[in-house]
């Protein structure tokens, strides 16, 4: 075709609200040489069938922004394109039938609050003034949402379309994508009208995404589940009523439940979320169709019997209604539910918007993301929740399917902080899984590494429902105790696999390694702690650095980051470099306390005299091993890293020779009382793209009299301006629960900051809250509070050291 687009700036591959939004976002942002590619009309895949809720609640602050920028957009996009849009904003109610989900409905408000939304708490009495159908007898409250609603689909999607195609942009319709290659510098996507040249791609095909991600080497951790929601036709009652008070009823959810309820029209939409769910296309009876365009899977009602007659029971209206449509048809799930939103894992020039299980609510926000990912390289707001790179490719197409079935089966589930959902368990075992096991390790996974979470003692409840509450005190609680307490007293070993390492070599690599970070390389046989910042000067994440030669690293990371952190380094590695992926090869103890020396000597050939933060090999039963002088727990104490072929002797015997000193392993949740005693932040929670190193209080690891580092001119500006908040560390007086992330921090009935970690620290006897605070109350001895789902509870600002050890004495004992 004459007219076809040969090149564009950027090809965006589906054309369902996403893909649209996309579109519109990256013309507001000025690329308006894009191309968006649909194989058959705009909404045709999830879109067209999708139930189009609007909510603004969500547990995750990230996608809350997301989906609260989502219904901002949807109110004045129509105007703004002038297009007409079906768009209810009628609120929303939540029931809560326990005292638990009434404490997550108080920390969204929280969260929501912060974000600028009134939302609030109803009793019994006001539900009923705002629903007077429902029966309250059994509830113990619900969430009142006044910004929730309802719009069409297609409309939503058409307008996007419209306002992308006035910026200047392109929309082939009936124009499938049929493969990509590289060249060069360019991508070429293949359409049968041509093929279309291009400096960047964006997979934005829904349930096709996988079939899409294929063609660039990628295998995308996804599933698709069938989803059904009904139809049902007028309710004189219920039609008069609307007539009567001018407007809809509230979206109602019984999230205990496990549905939603909805005006439509005079009648309702009932859509469930069913425990005995049915995934699709994961068979050989059932393959991966072709074409799926505008299409449907047939009616399968008898499994949602329950739900539909606890709506009717909960809502004796709905009774009368004769069902009128079923509606059952795909929608995509990742392993944890979220979509993927960023940078295609090493694939240059390619983004991810797609898997979305809620792609209405959130393709405005979406969009926005997306088109800031393209166009800056990074996004306002931390998106690690929705970041590809969160998978690390362990997720296969079994473990995918048996995560987005439990997700799907508990969509409205609370997630609890000491709760570990059961599916797809077991993908990473340590190589001394069975001794940790054997001696009564309780287990969370990390990256698809099983950690020892706790240690039960013998009566201590294990069971998965003990860790469903938000209290303190659960099961584990006792036993944490005990194990900060061996590491205090005595000394305590933490197994932990899956720390990702990346070794770096080469002529230039120190050089190429000061640039990259905010601080002093250590010198060669030392560590050191050093953080990689954006070009705003943001955290992007914390490494250890151990200097192994002149031009040798050793960079070590979270388990969760290594997708993350190796996509960063290799996209900023200069040429002639060389990084080498050893994640594999090794694995970890922690020993630590005022006994680990002890411990150390009887079983190694070491020379333990030498101070914090060196490192050296050294031989334990027989196995060669490096000995890392740190500790995150803060005590005296080394990492020791084995080969994983070795892990097992060297944990036996270390663990023999500590026996009759009184080590004791110790899990994660007491790893987390210690760490917070010592201020040490967490990736993706005090550390993160939200905040800059500066507002992180990591000064200190900034090294002004280098000529450049990545942030430089930003964090300088902002030091000259003034920073307007900083790291804090408070103690609380928090009753019976520690603070949830991003609870917030009030003074004289305002907020001044937001709690990024929250624990019982064992060694101290308080609640530590660690977050930001607005500099000017940022002093020692500063009284404010921190709400703790819907109450506040007074805390004092700490001064800036730690609250154990405050000298470090015993760190570097």
């Amino acid at each position: 075709m004459s007219d076809f687009p040969a090149t564009a700036r950027v090809v965006i591959i589906g054309g369902g609200a996403v893909g649209a939004s996309s579109l519109y976002h990256l013309c507001k942002a000025g690329w308006t040489d894009c191309v968006l590619l649909e194989k058959n009309e705009l909404t045709a895949g999830s879109t067209w069938h999708a139930a189009g809720n609007v909510p603004t609640f969500s547990s995750s602050w990230s996608i809350m922004n997301m989906q609260r920028y989502s219904a901002e957009l949807y109110r004045r996009l129509g105007d703004e394109v002038d297009y007409p849009m079906n768009y209810n904003v009628t609120g929303s109610v939540r029931l809560g039938h326990s005292k638990e989900r009434l404490r997550e409905f108080q920390k969204v408000v929280g969260m929501g609050r912060y974000q600028g939304m009134d939302l609030n708490i109803l009793g019994p009495d006001e539900l009923r003034r705002l629903y007077p159908f429902v029966e309250t007898h059994d509830l113990s409250g619900a969430l009142h949402d006044p910004y929730d609603g309802d719009i069409d689909p297609a409309q939503l999607t058409q307008a996007l379309a419209k306002g992308a195609r006035q910026m200047g942009a392109r929309i082939e319709r009936f124009c499938p994508a049929t493969g990509v290659r590289r060249e060069g510098d360019e991508w070429v996507v293949s359409t049968p009208k041509g093929d279309i040249r291009c400096e960047i791609v964006v997979n934005a095909a829904g349930y096709y995404a996988r079939e899409v991600g294929k063609w660039f080497g990628r295998d995308l951790p996804m599933m698709v589940m069938s989803h059904q929601y009904m139809l049902f036709d007028t309710i004189p009652e219920l039609e008069n009523w609307t007539a009567e008070v001018g407007h809809k009823l509230p979206l109602l959810r019984d999230v205990d439940s496990s549905y939603y309820l909805r005006q439509e029209k005079n009648g309702f939409n009932l859509g469930p979320y069913e425990g005995n769910c049915k995934a699709h296309w994961v068979t050989k009876d059932d393959p991966f169709p072709e074409d799926f365009s505008f299409q449907l899977f047939p009616d399968d009602l008898e499994r949602l019997e329950w739900h539909i007659n606890d709506a009717m029971a909960r809502v004796p209206l709905l009774a009368q209604a004769g069902l009128s449509k079923v509606i059952n048809g795909p929608i995509p799930y990742t392993p944890d539910g979220n979509p993927l939103i960023g940078p295609m894992p090493g694939v240059p020039n390619a983004f991810e918007a797609c898997v979305f299980t809620f792609g209405i609510c959130q393709a405005g926000g979406a969009g926005k993301v997306l088109a800031e990912w393209v166009t800056e390289g990074a996004t306002e707001w931390d998106m690690w929740s929705c970041d590809p790179r969160r998978f690390t490719g362990f997720e296969d197409p079994d473990y995918c399917v048996k995560k987005g079935m439990e997700v799907y089966g508990h969509e409205y589930a609370i997630h609890f902080p000491h709760h570990s959902w059961p599916e797809g368990r077991d993908k990473k075992l340590s190589a001394v899984h069975d001794r940790t096991k054997a001696l009564g390790a309780v287990y969370a996974p990390y990256n698809g590494w099983e950690r020892a979470a706790w240690y039960a003692r013998p009566g201590d409840d294990t069971s998965e429902e003990a860790q469903r509450t938000w209290d303190r005190e659960g099961p584990w609680f006792g036993a944490v105790k005990a194990e900060c307490e061996a590491v205090r007293d005595a000394a305590g070993i933490l197994d932990l696999p899956g720390f990702s390492r990346f070794l770096v070599t080469g002529a230039g690599t120190a050089e190429w390694l000061s640039r990259q970070i905010t601080g002093k390389l250590p010198p060669v046989g030392r560590l050191g702690l050093a953080y990689f910042a954006d070009d705003k000067g943001r955290i992007v994440t914390e490494m250890s650095v151990a200097r192994l030669g002149e031009d040798q690293v050793l960079l070590i990371t979270a388990a969760t980051a290594q997708g993350h952190d190796k996509e960063w380094l290799l996209k900023h590695l200069d040429p002639g470099l060389s990084l080498t992926d050893a994640t594999e090869l090794w694995s970890c103890q922690i020993l630590t306390g005022p006994k680990s020396r002890e411990i150390l000597a009887a079983v190694s050939d070491a020379d333990l005299s030498k101070g914090w933060l060196t490192f050296q090999k050294a031989k334990i039963a027989g196995a060669e091993v490096y000995l890392f002088r740190v500790s995150f727990a803060g005590e005296l104490g080394w990492e020791i890293h084995t080969p994983v072929a070795d892990t097992a002797k060297v944990w036996d015997a270390v663990l023999a020779a500590g026996a009759p000193l009184g080590l004791k392993p110790f899990g994660m949740f007491a790893l987390n009382s210690l760490r917070v005693e010592k201020g040490y932040r967490a990736w993706k929670g005090d550390l993160s793209t939200d905040y800059t190193v500066l507002q992180g209080g990591l000064e200190r690891f900034v090294d002004w009299t280098k000529p450049t580092f990545r942030g430089k001119a930003a964090l300088a500006a902002e030091k000259q301006a003034g920073v307007t908040k900083r790291f804090c560390t408070l103690v609380i007086q928090a009753g019976e629960m520690d603070p949830p992330y991003m609870a917030t921090i009030w003074h004289e009935g305002r907020v001044v900051g937001e709690v990024t970690s929250g624990y019982y620290g064992h060694r101290v006897g308080a609640c530590i809250g660690l977050g930001m605070l607005q500099s000017g109350l940022n002093v020692p001895g500063q009284a404010v509070e921190v709400e703790i789902f819907g109450t506040r509870y007074p805390a004092v600002v700490q001064a800036d050291a730690p609250l154990w050890d405050a000298k470090n004495e015993r760190l570097r004992a």
